[in-house]
């Protein structure tokens, strides 16, 4: 990190301060008090209060906030106005975390690089993001969520960022903002928060966006998902007027979408296109977001079960149809949250999609009856054990639900059963 005197600290008053820094000044801000050593601050979050004397006992200064929010940010803010690095805001409704971990990847083969781990993109996980930054960082790459309107605009205040990519638009959080207009808008708050100059990074052909688009100080960069073709173990992607080449750790078409999308925003920093194989060779997804297992027979088995919305599992259906190439073709999905009254809608249409492209569904969870599926079970240990009934050599299987559900297991048992074949 970045040091910060611990003064200046002090001066936010963010709360109780236990203990002080050696050398007075903080070069860690975490909220783990197992690897608290001398020069970092503990940030005790929620039930991290129990462990303020394990942190001190390492030498490090501990932190219990008046409000961990509030800290978090003042804290973020400290060290965000000692960085000259560029910061990439990654939003939308689809893909965010991939393409923030193919992003991070590419720039962090060309130069000093941060960026979110995980899906650390809330109050709490953006500023402790921030405060990874370095005195060399020269790009820092976040992750920004939203449950509602105006969520992303705070978060951009803590990043600043200067390049915005927005992978998407589609129904989200319906229960809390209504409209997929609204999801628009509630994104469109990371392009609006850009300086005179910034970059806006944007799928082609996204209607609900383009009001936002409109500043004349704004530099607007396009990426059309359809410019991604398979050829062989490769993927061939069209980036302005060039082609590019690339070998990737990964085999779905939504992911390599992701990866233009990435391409471009790395393109619009000016960062080096020659060199990408290098960083798409670094390329490590966050886990249960298309994690790939092998199963006998040639079959396969997608672990996609952090996160699931209607766009979202549309694009990892066609996916699966498009990849078993004559494989009996099986998903297990869990219920898609948050969709308030149009719900029944999404699930009814997807089930739909997916009986047309000949995919077996078994349903897990409550809200997943709502897909009409042949086959619907209460949780997991449901679906492993029917999974014990119907998988066979070469099967092509996805795995996809809300982080709720509890399905990200479920890959690695169906390989394990896969495995008593032999």
């Amino acid at each position: 990190m970045i040091p910060v005197p611990f003064a200046e600290i002090e001066a936010l008053a963010p709360g109780r301060l236990e203990g002080a820094p050696p050398d007075g000044l903080v070069t860690r801000v975490h909220a783990d008090s197992r690897v608290a050593r001398p020069g970092d601050l503990f940030v005790a979050l929620n039930t991290g209060v129990r462990y303020v004397e394990d942190a001190t006992a390492r030498g490090a200064v501990a932190l219990v906030p008046h409000d961990q929010q509030a800290a978090l940010a003042a804290l973020a803010g400290l060290v965000r106005s000692r960085s000259r690095a560029r910061v990439v805001a990654v939003v939308g409704s689809t893909g965010k975390t991939s393409t923030k971990d193919v992003l991070g990847a590419l720039c962090a083969a060309v130069a000093p690089t941060v960026y979110a781990e995980g899906s650390q993109n809330n109050e709490i996980g953006l500023p402790l993001t921030v405060c990874r930054l370095e005195p060399e960082t020269q790009v820092l790459v976040v992750e920004l969520g939203m449950r509602g309107l105006g969520q992303i605009a705070e978060l951009c205040a803590i990043a600043r960022p200067e390049v915005a990519l927005v992978t998407g638009i589609g129904p989200e959080h319906l229960e809390f903002v209504g409209t997929v207009e609204n999801v628009a808008r509630a994104n469109a708050e990371a392009i609006e928060a850009l300086p005179a100059g910034g970059v806006a990074v944007v799928a082609g052909g996204e209607p609900l966006l383009e009001p936002y688009l409109g500043r004349p100080d704004l530099d607007v960069r396009r990426f059309d998902p359809g410019a991604v073709e398979r050829e062989g173990d490769r993927w061939r992607f069209r980036l302005g007027g060039r082609e590019l080449l690339l070998r990737l750790p990964f085999g779905s078409r939504h992911m390599a979408e992701n990866t233009l999308a990435a391409l471009t925003a790395y393109d619009a920093l000016g960062l080096p296109l020659e060199r990408v194989q290098e960083g798409a060779d670094g390329i490590r997804l966050s886990p249960w977001r298309g994690e790939e297992l092998p199963l006998p027979g040639g079959g396969f088995v997608v672990n996609d079960a952090y996160n699931a919305n209607p766009a979202s599992v549309r694009a990892a259906l066609r996916d699966l149809a498009e990849r078993a190439n004559g494989r009996r073709r099986l998903a297990f999905l869990g219920g898609m949250a948050e969709l308030g009254d149009a719900a029944p809608r999404y699930h009814r249409e997807l089930g739909a999609l997916a009986r047309e492209l000949g995919i077996e569904v078994v349903a897990v969870g409550e809200l997943a009856r709502l897909y009409g599926a042949g086959r619907w079970v209460a949780d997991a240990d449901g679906a492993t054990a029917l999974a014990q009934e119907l998988l066979h050599p070469g099967d092509a299987v996805l795995v996809k639900a809300s982080r709720a559900v509890g399905l990200e297991g479920i890959p690695e048992r169906l390989a394990n059963i896969a495995g008593e074949w032999s």
